[in-house]
């Protein structure tokens, strides 16, 4: 499948499904690293996660117990105190992520340029600083609770569900004007999995009165889909597509997966000096776009429960 097509895809279905974008040794080093994290906030000793019951920010300051669920996620995988923070970079930061981010965005980055004066060639080449057209955000980690099933409502990330079907309609214009996507999001499977359930299309339509009227947690609507990925799969998504997530505990299906998703707090630490990655100077221009919007205090959050 090539670039266009994914973004042709996207577009239509709101999602895109990218077959082995891990090879083998990825897939054995990143599950590892993601096993330690998630053991490591289990065990109380990292203290960004999300908890059982609650499926949006803000978070408790202390994880439940496992008997009552305990955690469906680690926070701030690229934070500079995160053990294993060089694998989970390596990765966000690939040229092969990157390429298809940007296919799906239309973008690039910009190459260094050579300039004349008077038809000839200066002696020595002056090159343009680079534009960095991507903005890091963040990179968590999503695990099957312990000991109890954990399911999130039907949702779309970046719009509340409550809004009457002409806010939900602008709403939807404003965040992809013509049809143009400003947010690649994906989840990248280290594990079989099928937790992401969705429905294709919806992306670009008000919900009808059926999907409105529906329980939060039915479970199913008209013409959903399961995304079923194997370990190196990922799917990219539109943000604002009508989805849920499905995670049976842990003792039934072992799984761990990984999302990029712009979260509040990673304005707390990416300013500081060893948030720097130290693997070329692209991730660095991305952290300085993510720098540049703040610290993200005061911002509130799109969704909350």
């Amino acid at each position: 499948m090539t670039q266009n097509t994914h973004l042709t895809t996207l577009q239509e279905n709101g999602f895109v499904v990218i077959p082995s974008l891990l090879t083998s040794p990825e897939i054995t080093r990143l599950r590892e690293a993601a096993n330690n994290a998630t053991t490591l906030t289990r065990s109380g000793s990292w203290a960004h996660f999300r908890t059982v019951p609650k499926q949006f920010p803000p978070w408790p300051k202390t994880p439940p117990p496992a008997s009552e669920g305990g955690i469906w996620g680690v926070q701030h995988l690229l934070h500079p105190e995160m053990p294993g923070r060089e694998e989970f970079a390596r990765f966000y930061f690939s040229e092969r992520v990157l390429g298809v981010v940007e296919g799906l965005l239309g973008v690039s980055s910009s190459c260094s340029s050579t300039t004349t004066k008077g038809g000839k060639k200066e002696e020595e080449e002056e090159e343009e600083e680079e534009e960095e057209p991507l903005v890091m955000e963040l990179f968590n980690l999503l695990v099957a609770p312990e000991t109890k099933d954990f399911e999130l409502r039907w949702h779309r990330d970046d719009i509340p569900d409550m809004v009457s079907a002409e806010e939900e309609k602008a709403l939807l214009e404003a965040k992809s004007p013509q049809g143009k996507q400003f947010h690649a999001q994906y989840n990248l499977a280290l594990c079989p999995d099928s937790s992401l359930v969705v429905v294709p299309g919806s992306h670009r339509r008000v919900r009808t009165e059926e999907e409105r009227n529906a329980d939060r947690y039915a479970a199913e609507l008209p013409g959903q889909l399961v995304v079923e990925l194997q370990p190196g799969d990922a799917v990219f998504y539109d943000s604002n597509i009508l989805h849920r997530g499905v995670a049976p505990e842990n003792n039934k299906d072992k799984k761990v997966r990984a999302t990029a998703v712009l979260q509040h707090g990673v304005g707390a630490w990416v300013q500081r000096e060893d948030a720097k990655f130290g693997i070329g100077e692209r991730p660095e221009r991305m952290r300085a776009n993510l720098v540049a919007m703040g610290t993200g205090e005061g911002v509130g959050y799109s969704l909350q429960g």
